[in-house]
């Protein structure tokens, strides 16, 4: 396996394919880089170099108790792209890896991002506070701490039905999709994934986004049942060279169930 040992001794585990110009997929919680699968075979047949992490307590990678937070998860990118020497890359997020990107390129990007791609991302909050009425209340992100942190296997493989929209009216659930869902998250640490999701749900992006001059895509379904869609306008209007695509009925698993549509639109993004 391919994979690094960041400065407090975690390894973290990445796929690294093909030459040309670098893509870095970024996953969302609590997967890890497998749900790109799609979007790397398309975009290495396209004749780019694509690169795809677990981030530290998802996946292959080391399983720490601390470090379970966006500072230290983007801290962890800024060494694996150290190591891989990436320039002139595009970084695509999903979900909480949308937020990581966003922080990165902010923190980290100078010199090394040409563009990024924020899909079905939490930016630029997704916590409900006296600066965000419309944002989700606390109470639900204390159901999915309770659900991951004691029930995990049932409470993970339920959790896929609202993720990819199987719960709508003439949707039929996939379950190969499903079980690869679960398979992932059941792959990483209980106590990284109940940590992470103050992570994803408090983390405030607001300036990350106002400070990133890249172009980049915001993408996101307005039937999103996880990730509101009340986010994504907000988050292109705070990015100064931002634009959004939005699709009707798609829901927050929308790189998975949609990948034909969601291929094409970044591949123009990119060539633009």
């Amino acid at each position: 396996m391919s994979t690094i040992k960041v400065k407090d001794g975690t390894e973290i585990y990445y796929k690294d394919w093909g030459t040309g110009q670098p893509i870095v997929f970024h996953h969302g919680w609590p997967l890890s880089g497998d749900d790109w699968d799609t979007q790397m075979m398309f975009f290495l047949k396209q004749g780019y170099r694509v690169i795809a992490h677990d981030r530290r307590g998802h996946g292959r990678s080391g399983q720490s108790a601390n470090g379970n937070d966006m500072d230290t998860y983007v801290a962890d990118i800024a060494e694996l792209t150290a190591a891989l020497d990436l320039k002139d890359a595009i970084h695509i997020g999903h979900s909480t890896g949308g937020g990581e990107v966003i922080r990165y390129v902010a923190k980290h990007g100078k010199g090394r991002v040409a563009k990024a791609v924020l899909i079905s991302a939490v930016t630029p909050i997704m916590i409900q506070n006296e600066s965000n009425p419309e944002g989700v209340p606390l109470a639900i992100f204390d159901e999915i701490r309770q659900g991951t942190g004691f029930t995990r296997a049932q409470y993970f493989y339920d959790f896929p039905v609202a993720f990819y929209g199987w719960n709508r009216e003439g949707k039929t659930v996939q379950e190969g999709i499903k079980h690869n869902w679960w398979r992932q998250g059941m792959m990483g640490s209980v106590l990284a994934h109940y940590e992470g999701i103050k992570a994803f749900s408090e983390s405030d992006f607001t300036e990350d986004l106002k400070s990133v001059e890249i172009p980049v895509l915001v993408l996101h379904g307005e039937d999103d049942q996880i990730v509101p869609f009340n986010q994504a306008p907000k988050a292109a209007k705070l990015l100064p060279n931002g634009k959004l695509i939005s699709y009707p009925g798609f829901p927050h698993g929308m790189p998975t169930t949609e990948a034909d549509t969601i291929n094409k639109d970044i591949l123009a993004f990119i060539k633009g």
